[in-house]
């Protein structure tokens, strides 16, 4: 197990793509606006921890309860796709009239430590070195912190106008990514 610092970056860049915590803000300020409050530490530190566990046992896990990765995947996708359904069309889907705070789910698992981030961990667990894809998801999770913590000045910042513009345009992003992971990965169950 070696340092690099090109691999270092190399996995940030690419963790930080599939974790898109920028284009997340209007989820998080749409969940916070909801529940009210978003316990950042605690919201970071598990998508750290389930991260980190899932570069270490993901696959086994995945093989022992009879689940692909594909299957996982897939599955991740549809939750995706509903999430992007909420932010274009302004309605609501996902309910849960017991929540007073926002860390764990939905913040945690899924937006942040997802399908998308978990099966790409797993696709840079075979081309890097797991301290280097540790230390990027540290940095990763450092970068996520700070989104969630400074939400409402991001909400101050851009305004109900550029947050609306965001969420529509970040949805139909969202909803891309759904549709090629679910495309990407659909195609490996039925082969």
């Amino acid at each position: 197990m070696a340092l690099n610092f090109k691999e270092i970056i190399t996995v940030t860049m690419v963790l930080f793509a599939v974790i898109d915590i920028i284009g997340s803000v209007p989820i998080i300020i749409s969940l916070r606006n909801k529940v009210g409050h978003i316990q950042s530490e605690k919201a970071s530190l598990a998508s750290m921890f389930i991260m980190i566990v899932f570069l270490f046992i993901g696959e086994e896990l995945l093989k022992l309860i009879g689940i692909t990765v594909n299957s996982f995947a897939v599955a991740g996708s549809f939750v995706l796709f509903f999430l992007a359904l909420e932010m274009i069309l302004g309605i609501r889907l996902y309910r849960d009239d017991e929540a007073t705070t926002a860390s764990i789910v939905p913040i945690a698992f899924p937006l942040i430590a997802g399908t998308g981030t978990m099966t790409t961990l797993l696709s840079l667990k075979a081309e890097f070195q797991t301290i280097n894809i540790i230390i990027a998801i540290i940095l990763n999770i450092g970068l996520v912190y700070l989104v969630l913590k400074s939400s409402a000045r991001i909400e101050k910042l851009l305004g109900k106008t550029g947050l609306t513009i965001i969420r529509k345009v970040f949805g139909v992003i969202l909803l891309a990514i759904a549709v090629k992971l679910f495309a990407t990965n659909v195609k490996a169950l039925l082969a």
